[in-house]
């Protein structure tokens, strides 16, 4: 029998106008139905699992946005900058460097590939940084693009957000040129970065040929290798897609777990349907959260149990879950947590605040080990027995994540009143991640490139 979950607004995927929606489930899946007067009739999965949706979902107090970009004039989600109906802070800013890249990719965000469009200035990237710092404080900075390891000043790009007092960058990057250019992984180093998001999409070179055009596994393995001679934390990325790489989920934990402690965790990205892809969606082939949790839990052999992830406290209930751990001596992950945490009503700013001190302190590098006689390496000052409590856990943590993205044909505007990650454009208004990216069933996008 259909329960009826909730009511929404989302967008026709034809004409963008903002309809009516339903969200109902029925058996394990909830599914998004709406109707545009002029295009007919949409339907789309949602959620799809062993694990309830009304069991994962929780309540959470909105935050206030202190200082609006944009003014409400049209609604959400129309109007963003952030406007005043915005119901959280940031938690990522990312900054799109450049358009370029050195991949053609089946399945891109930011559509991007040979583009000539020139690189953003560095004055113009300051501004960017600081519109971020005024609006939302302190929080985590992801350089993205296209390919940002192409510009050559990424280092300075680096020093100037942590001159404006950002305490964690990270890049978004394909790491070829990482794995071939040691000197420019010094470079990064050297300017303050933190943490690489890497792609890293499976175990078996089959999976970068469907996925991005060629055989790439070498190459990842050798970015690692250079961010832990450098001790850069890495976070393996992996873009699943139903029937290329869903089924080499436990290999890439495994892999990461051997990696570890350079490794940081995995954070997982079910295909969303917007930039370039190279189909419309099959919904029945679409993968959710409840999807990945329960094929997680199947290709660990129940080393990782699902009910060991927990929904986020930042963002909407929907949008993403975690898990995090302590790796044992014989290399087997112990639960730091486990469970949805449907009980509490906590506010949206204080789990803002609790995700930016997670990110800078499990996805940083880790402090190098002790020497076998004991003696502490010289290469960082004597720490006290605190801060070497605190480092111990820090290299011996892994985390799981997973983040779904939302397209044009299953948006909840609910979801994106919640969202906590923005991308900052030319103009330094902080755009939702999704709707930034968000294309109609022609490739038309809201915001990119406006």
């Amino acid at each position: 029998m259909k329960r009826i979950i909730s009511m929404t607004e989302s967008l026709c995927p034809v004409c963008l106008k903002k309809i009516n929606a339903l969200i109902w489930s029925e058996n394990n899946e909830t599914w998004m139905e709406k109707s545009c007067p002029e295009h007919g009739r949409f339907k789309a999965l949602l959620w799809r699992g062993s694990i309830p949706i009304e069991k994962w979902v929780r309540n959470k107090i909105p935050a206030t946005i202190k200082k609006p970009n944009t003014v409400v004039e049209k609604g959400c989600p129309f109007d963003c900058g952030l406007c005043a109906d915005h119901r959280q802070h940031t938690c990522t800013a990312l900054i799109e460097v450049t358009q370029r890249c050195n991949l053609n990719c089946s399945f891109c965000f930011a559509n991007a590939n040979g583009n000539t469009e020139v690189d953003l200035d560095l004055e113009t990237i300051r501004r960017m940084y600081q519109s971020a710092m005024d609006t939302s404080g302190n929080c985590n900075i992801q350089l993205s693009g296209g390919e940002p390891t192409l510009r050559d000043d990424l280092p300075e790009i680096i020093r100037i957000g942590h001159e404006i007092g950002f305490s964690f960058i990270q890049i978004n990057t394909n790491g070829i040129r990482m794995g071939e250019d040691e000197a420019y992984v010094s470079a990064l180093k050297n300017a303050g970065l933190n943490s690489v998001f890497l792609q890293f999409d499976g175990t078996n070179d089959e999976i970068y040929k469907k996925l991005r055009g060629k055989p790439l596994l070498a190459t990842k393995i050798k970015a690692i290798k250079n961010c832990q001679r450098y001790n850069i934390g890495v976070v393996l990325v992996p873009t699943l897609v139903r029937e290329v790489n869903d089924s080499d989920l436990g290999n890439i934990i495994n892999f990461g777990l051997e990696w570890a402690p350079t490794v940081k965790g995995v954070h997982m990205q079910p295909a969303s349907y917007f930039g370039r892809i190279p189909n419309l969606p099959d919904e029945q082939k679409r993968l959710t959260l409840g999807d990945l949790m329960d094929k997680i839990e199947d290709q660990t052999k129940m080393r990782i149990r699902k009910d060991s992830f927990s929904p986020p406290g930042c963002e909407n209930a929907r949008c993403s879950f975690h898990g995090n751990y302590t790796v044992s001596e014989n290399g087997e992950l112990i639960a730091q947590g486990s469970g949805a945490k449907c009980c509490g009503v906590e506010t949206a700013e204080e789990g803002a605040r609790k995700a930016k001190a997670h990110v800078l302190r499990k996805w940083s590098g880790a402090g190098p080990e002790p020497q076998d006689d004991g003696i502490k390496s010289t290469a960082v000052p004597a720490k006290d027995g605190w801060d070497e409590i605190l480092e111990q856990i820090n290299r011996h943590s892994f985390s799981l994540s997973a983040m779904a993205f939302q397209d044009v044909w299953n948006l909840d505007l609910n979801r994106v009143k919640d969202c906590c990650i923005h991308v900052v454009n030319p103009r330094g208004q902080l755009i939702p991640f999704c709707m930034y990216n968000l294309t109609d069933r022609n490739g038309h996008a809201i915001y990119r490139q406006q």
